[in-house]
């Protein structure tokens, strides 16, 4: 694959699975404005963040026809697991944009941003340890 073609399908991705996360935070924040609201917002929107992400980017990036709940189960933890340093960035911009401007606008601000720099991160995990042998058989 062209490498303009993986960065534009990589951030495609990336702004679906962005936007989604979004969706779903502002749907919990409806219901108040709590520590304990914020916390149950952000951990619904990443996890289902992290699932459009995952399902896109291994079948459209990494190109992982590997099938079955064996394949999958694998595959998922070990994506998930390079997902907790990624998160962590997004997770810390978002609470620090929160905290100094107490706005939801600047605390989106500062998700995008967190989510931004934690993508470019978080390919570059995936690509060394979780689809290593797609990458394998691609090159053949």
């Amino acid at each position: 694959m062209k490498l303009s073609v993986l960065v534009i399908r990589y951030a495609l991705f990336a702004i679906l699975a962005t936007l989604a996360n979004l969706a779903t935070q502002r749907v919990a924040l409806r219901f108040g404005d709590s520590g304990i609201l914020f916390v149950l917002a952000v951990g619904a929107g990443t996890t289902v963040g992290l699932v459009i992400k995952y399902i896109l980017d291994k079948r459209w990036i990494f190109r992982d026809m590997s099938v079955g709940v064996k394949a999958h189960s694998k595959r998922f933890s070990l994506y998930s697991a390079m997902g907790l340093v990624t998160t962590a960035i997004f997770w810390g911009l978002e609470t620090v944009f929160w905290f100094v401007w107490q706005t939801h606008a600047m605390r989106e601000i500062g998700a995008v941003l967190g989510l931004g720099i934690g993508y470019v991160v978080k390919y570059n995990l995936d690509r060394r340890y979780v689809f290593i042998d797609t990458e394998k058989v691609q090159a053949q």
